[in-house]
């Protein structure tokens, strides 16, 4: 059995019997951070929502962490300081290697773009990520995304901050993930276009995955638009809901071994 533990945003718990997987750890209080838009939408110190009740128990039981890039609402001080007073190996892309040490923590494993590697028994692969449509994608740096095959568990795809791209449509089409995780948050600044996928190409990933997508990234950050409901909503109208689980914070998605 896996269970996938969605905590808020893209903060969230693989746990097979073995293995307790924290990825990407936002752990700060309400309103710790500014707000990442001030005009196109509700200025709103971040994250926007408190952390779930059950939290304690399961960062209780992580055994190691994997990070898909450095900014705030991926890995926060409380992240930080977390994995480094538990000492908890971490695996990140190669170009967050020296950052991310200079930080404290103890990064164990370091990955390129389309590099295989074993982990945790099974195997993990970099996968290249874009932040942005156009331009904003140069500033907001370098993101990887991750596929992962557990030992006896389905394969899961951590598309991470990504627009649509050939290599995202490489890994749904020729890995065929049976879970996927897709931000879905429609984010967008003030300035500048959105940052990951619009809805169109929400769309266009959930059509094209022959598994189930995990939606995240939503309702806790005040530059993120797209809501449950209307995610929901728009689904329906496509004739895709049956294709993807959209998880409330602190919920825990079940998933059969193979």
């Amino acid at each position: 059995m896996l269970n996938i533990h969605h905590v808020r945003n893209a903060t969230m718990v693989l746990e097979t019997e073995n293995e307790v997987i924290l990825i990407d750890p936002m752990l700060g209080d309400i309103g710790i951070m500014p707000a990442f838009t001030i005009f196109r939408h509700k200025a709103r110190k971040n994250p926007i929502v408190p952390l779930p009740h059950n939290i304690n128990s399961i960062l209780e039981k992580v055994t190691h962490c994997l990070i898909t890039h450095q900014h705030p609402d991926h890995i926060d001080s409380k992240g930080i300081q977390f994995l480094i007073k538990n000492n908890i190996p971490v695996t990140c892309s190669i170009k967050d290697e020296k950052a991310l040490t200079k930080r404290g923590l103890n990064i164990v494993q370091t990955l390129k773009y389309w590099e295989r590697q074993n982990f945790l028994g099974g195997t993990i692969e970099g996968i290249p990520a874009k932040h942005g449509y156009g331009f904003i994608s140069k500033l907001m740096g370098n993101v990887i995304g991750f596929f992962i095959k557990l030992p006896q568990q389905k394969s899961i795809y951590l598309s991470s901050d990504t627009i649509y791209t050939e290599s995202v449509d490489k890994v749904l089409k020729n890995y065929k993930p049976e879970i996927s995780v897709l931000a879905c948050g429609t984010a967008q600044f003030d300035l500048f276009s959105k940052l990951i996928m619009d809805i169109n190409d929400i769309l266009k990933f959930v059509k094209n995955t022959s598994g189930k997508v995990i939606a995240n990234h939503m309702e806790s950050i005040n530059h993120c638009p797209l809501t449950r409901k209307k995610l929901r909503e728009i689904l329906i109208k496509n004739s895709l809901m049956d294709k993807v689980l959209i998880p409330e914070d602190g919920e825990v998605i079940e998933i059969a071994s193979r």
